[in-house]
């Protein structure tokens, strides 16, 4: 599972020109997930996602977590995560899991990060427009292989 996370000062997804969902301060994560993964990577992903110390304390060093800071994230699936570009010029989606076990995997993945702060989410295999404000900006790119 990959995530692609975002300190945000505010983020928002829309479908068909309509915001679905929208958060303040927190994390924009953009997950995508591979054809091996399963239950383990949801776990191991969320539990170094809620952790991260990317957010400043009152010194302005990265030291708070999102927990902390009191933040919400929004997540959005995103297939394209699993695009290789080693041969050619197409990107290669095959080690993206199948879109109907996937999205059991992006579904718990929420449902994990529910249990520590509010979660938004995006609609899963829809064409979504995300506005992102990054703050920073902080961008971490995570693979639950290699946690």
């Amino acid at each position: 599972m990959i995530a692609v996370i975002q300190r945000v000062s505010r983020s928002s997804v829309s479908v068909e020109g309509k915001e679905i969902a929208h958060i303040g301060r927190g994390l924009q994560i953009l997950v995508g997930v591979m054809h091996d993964d399963d239950e383990s990577d949801v776990q191991k992903l969320v539990r170094k996602i809620v952790a991260l110390r990317i957010f400043p304390n009152e010194a302005g060093k990265m030291d708070r977590n999102v927990v902390q800071i009191g933040g919400e994230a929004l997540v959005v699936s995103q297939f394209t995560l699993a695009g290789r570009i080693k041969k050619g010029n197409r990107p290669d989606f095959s080690e993206a899991m199948k879109p109907q076990e996937a999205e059991a995997l992006y579904e718990a993945f929420v449902a994990a990060m529910r249990e520590h702060l509010p979660v938004s989410t995006g609609r899963f295999g829809a064409m979504m427009e995300v506005e992102i404000r990054n703050d920073g900006p902080v961008t971490i790119i995570a693979d639950s292989k290699r946690l």
